[in-house]
Order: C-alpha cells, then sequence, then structure tokens
C-alpha cells in the first residue's frame, strides 16, 4: 500500500509522547515538531492513527505545499490544486486556518480567498460548486501559513479526536481527554498497579487511566471520522481495524476517584457508565483529608483547582492537605500534580524528583512529579536509592546545556563574572576608589521619605505581615502578589 506524509497534532509538552504512540503504531520517517508529529504511513496507519492515538487532536494529510504572501497568491495557486480528486460536487466542506505570519493580517479573508478558489474551480469546470457547511460539513480543508510558507492540508479527523464520545456530562473546568491521556502516558501508566485521582472533577483521568490499562482505542466512541465522507474511503479496511480486539488485556487492579463536590461525583459516575467502565472504577466523595491510607503500590495522577474561583489562602490550604495527604497516607508510590501556579505546588511541601512545562488550555502549567517513600530523603538515599528522572527529560537538559556551553557569548559571560580574589584587579585586592566620595557614602543619598540608605553592615529587613502593612511598595496581604512573595522562600528551601 503507498505511503504519503501525515502530520500528528496535538498539544504543547506532549510531543514526545506522541512520537512514542506513532512508533509504537508502526509509523516511518517520524519527526517531532513544535505542538506535532510528522510521519509516514499508508492508508491503514491514517485509519489506526485517528482509532488509536490517545495524544493526538487531528491528523492532517498534507495535499499541497507553496509560498504565499497574500491571499490573492494563495487563491491563485490553491485553484491549481485538483480538488475533483478528494470530493464532489454534491459534497460540502469547511475550511480551518493556521496564521503565523506578517504577511496576513485577516486569518478570515485567507480562508474566504481558499474557499473562493475551490468554488471557481468547480464552477469553471462543471458550472457548479460544492457548498460550504459551518455545522455539518463532508470534508474539512486545513490551511497553515508560516510566514511565506503556506500548507493546504485534508483534516483526516473532523472534530478534535479529544471528543471521544463517551463523555455525557462534564463540569466547569474538565481537562482535555488527550491530554489527560498523554500526561498517564508522560507518568508511565500501564495498569500494573492501582490508580487513585483524589480530585477526580468529571472522571477524565479515571476513564483514559482504564482505557489504557484495558488497551481499548480512545476513539472506538466515536459516529464518525471525516476520513470516511473521501472518495477513496476503503470502508472494508476500516472495519476490520475497528472491529480488531486482539489487543486488548485484562486489568485485575483498582481505578479509585474521589471528589467533594456530591454533584461532580454524579457527573463522574454517569461518564463512567457511559464508557462501559464501571466495572474497573469507583468514585466517592470524599474530601483530600479523609482520604484513605493506601497500603498498595499506586500511581495518583491529578488536577487540583487552579485558583480561578478560590480565594489564595484557601487554595494554599488545599495544596498543603494534599501534601499531608500524600505524606502520611500514601506510601512507597507516585504522584504527579499538574498546576498553573509554581507556589501553589510548593505549597504541597515536598520536592518533586521532576517538573515538566506543559499547557492546560491556554493556560501554562507545570506537572510535578513526587516520589513517595518512607522516612527522609537522606535515608533514602542512604539505602541505595535515587529519585528517577525521564529519559526525554534528562535529555531536554544535556542539550540544553550542551547549547551554551557552545555559545561564545555565555562563555565570555562566564569568563567576566566568574571573579575569583586572584580575578581581582590590584593584586586581589579591589580599589578603594571605586567607593563613591573616597570611600564614604553621600550623606544627600535618601530615600523617599527622607531615611538614608542602610549601611552595607546592616542587617536585611525582615520581610513580616506587620511591616507590610506600613509599606506602600509591599502588595496588600492576601493579593495574589503578596502570596507569591510570601510562598518565594519555600520554594528557595526546597531548592526548585
Amino acid at each position: 500500500m503507498k505511503e504519503f506524509n501525515m502530520l500528528a497534532k496535538t498539544y504543547f509538552g506532549l510531543e514526545d509522547i506522541l512520537a512514542r504512540e506513532l512508533t509504537e503504531l508502526g509509523a516511518n520517517e517520524i519527526e517531532t515538531d513544535r505542538r506535532a508529529v510528522r510521519f509516514k504511513g499508508d492508508k491503514a496507519l491514517l485509519y489506526k492513527a485517528n482509532l488509536n492515538l490517545r495524544s493526538a487532536i487531528r491528523i492532517l494529510v498534507p495535499i499541497a505545499q507553496f509560498k504565499a504572501t497574500d491571499a490573492d497568491e494563495v487563491y491563485e495557486k490553491a485553484k491549481k490544486i485538483n480538488w475533483e480528486e478528494y470530493f464532489g460536487i454534491k459534497q460540502n466542506f469547511i475550511i480551518n486556518e493556521t496564521i503565523k505570519s506578517d504577511n496576513f493580517r485577516h486569518s478570515k479573508f485567507v480562508a474566504y480567498r481558499l474557499k473562493d478558489a475551490i468554488a471557481d474551480y468547480f464552477t469553471e469546470k462543471y458550472d457548479k460548486r460544492p457548498s460550504v457547511s459551518i455545522t455539518s460539513p463532508d470534508i474539512y480543508i486545513d490551511i497553515h501559513i508560516s510566514h511565506d510558507e503556506c500548507t493546504i492540508s485534508l483534516d483526516s479527523s473532523g472534530e478534535s479526536l479529544h471528543k471521544r464520545g463517551y463523555r455525557s456530562n462534564q463540569n466547569e473546568a474538565p481537562i482535555s481527554e488527550a491530554q489527560a491521556a498523554g500526561m498517564l502516558l508522560m507518568a508511565g501508566w500501564d495498569g500494573s498497579k492501582d490508580f487513585i485521582d483524589p480530585m477526580c472533577g468529571s472522571g477524565t483521568f479515571l476513564i483514559e487511566a482504564a482505557l489504557i490499562a484495558l488497551n481499548i482505542p480512545p476513539c472506538i466512541y466515536r459516529n464518525r471520522f471525516a476520513f470516511e465522507k473521501w472518495l477513496d474511503f476503503d470502508k472494508e479496511l476500516f472495519d476490520d481495524i475497528y472491529n480488531d480486539d486482539s489487543n486488548e488485556r485484562e486489568f485485575t487492579h483498582k481505578i479509585i476517584g474521589y471528589d467533594v463536590n456530591p454533584n461532580t461525583v454524579k457527573i463522574a459516575q454517569e461518564n463512567v457508565k457511559a464508557a462501559g467502565l464501571a466495572k474497573y472504577i469507583e468514585v466517592q466523595c470524599r474530601d483530600i483529608a479523609n482520604f484513605e491510607e493506601v497500603t498498595e503500590p499506586a500511581l495518583i495522577v491529578t488536577n487540583p483547582p487552579y485558583g480561578e474561583r478560590i480565594k489564595p489562602e484557601d487554595l494554599r490550604e488545599l495544596y498543603r492537605e494534599i501534601g499531608r495527604a500524600l505524606k502520611h497516607k500514601f506510601v512507597d508510590g507516585e504522584a504527579w500534580v499538574i498546576s498553573s501556579h509554581v507556589e501553589n505546588l510548593a505549597a504541597i511541601g515536598l520536592k518533586p524528583s521532576q517538573r515538566v512545562e506543559l499547557k492546560n488550555g491556554a493556560l501554562d502549567c507545570e506537572y510535578w512529579k513526587f516520589e513517595i517513600f518512607p522516612g527522609t530523603h537522606k535515608d533514602f538515599k542512604a539505602e541505595g536509592n535515587k529519585l528517577t528522572k525521564s529519559f526525554e527529560t534528562t535529555k531536554k537538559k544535556t542539550n540544553r546545556h550542551r547549547h551554551f556551553e557552545e555559545d561564545e557569548k555565555f562563555k565570555e559571560k562566564k569568563r567576566r563574572n566568574s571573579f575569583s580574589k586572584s580575578d581581582s584587579r590590584d593584586g586581589g585586592k579591589r580599589f578603594e576608589s571605586e567607593k563613591r566620595d573616597g570611600g564614604k557614602r553621600f550623606e544627600s543619598d535618601k530615600r523617599e521619605g527622607g531615611k538614608p540608605f542602610k549601611k552595607s553592615g546592616d542587617k536585611p529587613r525582615k520581610y513580616s505581615d506587620s511591616k507590610i502593612k506600613d509599606d506602600a511598595n509591599f502588595p496588600k496581604k492576601g493579593s495574589q502578589e503578596y502570596e507569591m512573595k510570601k510562598y518565594s522562600k519555600m520554594i528557595k528551601k526546597l531548592d526548585l
């Protein structure tokens, strides 16, 4: 079967996870990009990718690439594409655009001109044209422009692949199914132990964990994929792939979710039931403070509130409670926690063995791994143990270090800033004249309010709540800036 180029889109930070999935699926010439992975494969792989990839959000098939500096040039070159090879006059289509170029000020106008090119192509040939449909299109067309490089692709997925088809209801801020699955794979989840989400929300982590443990294709619940409307769709081939359950496996451990909100627990239970996984997943209404002690090896992955609707002091206490639960009720296991605020994660009070930058929607987040063990870190190391880090993280850090070492400007800056006593001028002593006014500070140097600058021997001012109230330069107590300053000491103490 003939192979062709494809591109799988994903979320920031999950590119290596998606590349690993594609390798296991049998893809060729895999190459990671920003929020995407390029690869080659045949039609069977295209169908398998849509059905089986857990961390992908759509699979594109490029059909044309060219340079363009304005929308009219896009029109002229897009009109030369043999569109009837991909769909017919009676079908309708939609265009999704991604524009990253100063040459194109209005992305919607680019999509409009591409629509004109397709319509004029068919009109000039058949005096008829396919229509545009926003609600239920047959064909999904994607145009991506970076600087002057334009790529037009067919979107084989249609709706985003994170829309699995099993969710019957959701809470206010659910994490994306594809994002959750990628985070689980990053955490090393394979179904070989118990899984716990102490703040499960609508149950996304629980359901995705069960699908991974049972090796069930994540998009098995979907009603349709866009490629099913393509002219070259092979129904028999797709049916064989869809109905193949030979890779599914048994799961003998437990998956448990907790949430403090009874309505949220009900939503999670409905979603679990809709996915047909009630046999494997248990959801209970329970506060993190009443977290049951875990005696068997388990993996915890959770997505606590970020503070959009909770007061900072209440949120900080919530993260402290997570830390207490991990220390006293969860021994000999791993826990992964994601948040958009580092100071929240620091409030957990445990040193992470790994930190990964991710995105959750539009929020910049960090995903921290905590390795929980009995006793102190010192005792843990004395027994010959080490905190583990993933190959990908170690590789990235090594490459980043190598990059800076090869940077001549960095070397020069490092040399100039690394002063030892022997490096100082005048035989190891700094010139006395470097001090202003012959070694004395000017008497006129005063801050606002008439108070002189502190002398070099003075003790640094302590950061206390009482002094904050009297100093207009410090943020007000209870504000987000106040909390960030307050927890900066904790972050330094944890050596993060």
